[in-house]
């Protein structure tokens, strides 16, 4: 299985989007320091992931909550204006 994720700093409030195939062992390396895009934005927490099959769905599903649309929709999601 492959899960897109949403995080969001608990430092300055920013969300962060990716992809994995294991998603406890990435939001691990995410709080620990390992990734270099949200090194200095400790400590982070889940909002919330959805499961596929396939890399290829999960990959395109990740695209549309990093695009315009997908970002206006998590705010909305988010209660930010």
């Amino acid at each position: 299985m492959f899960y897109i994720y949403v995080l969001k700093s608990l430092k300055d409030n920013r969300t962060y989007v990716g992809y994995t195939n294991n998603l406890e062992k990435r939001i691990k390396k995410h709080n620990s320091g390992q990734v270099r895009a949200t090194k200095y934005r400790q400590p982070l927490e889940l909002l919330f992931s959805e499961e596929f099959k396939t890399s290829q769905e999960a990959r395109k599903r990740e695209l549309y909550w990093k695009n315009g649309g997908g970002r206006r929709k998590l705010k909305t999601i988010l209660g930010e204006s």
